[in-house]
């Protein structure tokens, strides 16, 4: 289960990159952030994200 953690991480970070520092900086700008759910889940998204990257960078320094 553990390696299946680290590959969803690893494949979500690699799929939303792009669509949460893109386009999501417009969001940003437009959203009325009112809840603390609304946080919290952007804050959990951009987390695994930042996870994934490194957990890639990690698999990738062990490649020759």
């Amino acid at each position: 289960m553990k390696e299946f953690v680290k590959f969803f991480l690893i494949w979500y970070s690699q799929q939303m990159a792009i669509p949460f520092w893109v386009l999501g900086h417009v969001h940003l700008h437009f959203a009325d952030y009112a809840t603390l759910h609304e946080y919290l889940a952007s804050l959990v998204m951009h987390l695994m994200v930042a996870v994934g990257f490194w957990l890639d960078w990690k698999q990738s320094k062990k490649k020759p």
